[in-house]
């Protein structure tokens, strides 16, 4: 009888802590979201504005204040704070969260995706530096 509440026991933790792993934020998978991100955003120490403006730094910052880009005026205006939760509403629709924005981007719906995306942009300073 023992035995059996021993392996129960080990088989519902093994269980638990498999599925808190995989749920947890996963900034490698972050990094793999983010190439659909690459065609018009660039990150790191070397990023440029392109299409879309760099994103070093985005936690934290408000919204249309990168240097030298060309944002619209309903994203200049928006007063918007990146945080994660806004970023997230943003991300799953960006046309929803700040009518007129320029972006195309269609949106991301996947909570685990958008977890670890944020996960990457995170790991980035306002310098492009990388900190973990």
């Amino acid at each position: 009888m023992k035995a059996y509440f021993y392996a129960a026991t080990i088989s519902v933790a093994t269980v638990f802590f498999a599925t808190a792993t995989a749920s947890a934020d996963d900034a490698e998978a972050g990094k793999k979201v983010f190439a659909a991100c690459r065609a018009c955003h660039q990150i790191g120490e070397k990023a440029k504005n392109g299409v879309g403006p760099e994103l070093n730094g985005l936690i934290g910052r408000h919204s249309g204040s990168v240097e030298g880009y060309k944002y619209s005026p309903a994203n200049k205006d928006s007063g918007i704070v990146w945080d994660e939760e806004t970023f997230r509403e943003y991300i799953k629709n960006p046309k929803a969260t700040i009518p007129g924005t320029k972006m195309i981007y269609a949106g991301l719906k996947d909570e685990q995706k958008i977890s670890d995306l944020i996960a990457y942009l995170k790991k980035f300073d306002a310098d492009g530096k990388t900190h973990d």
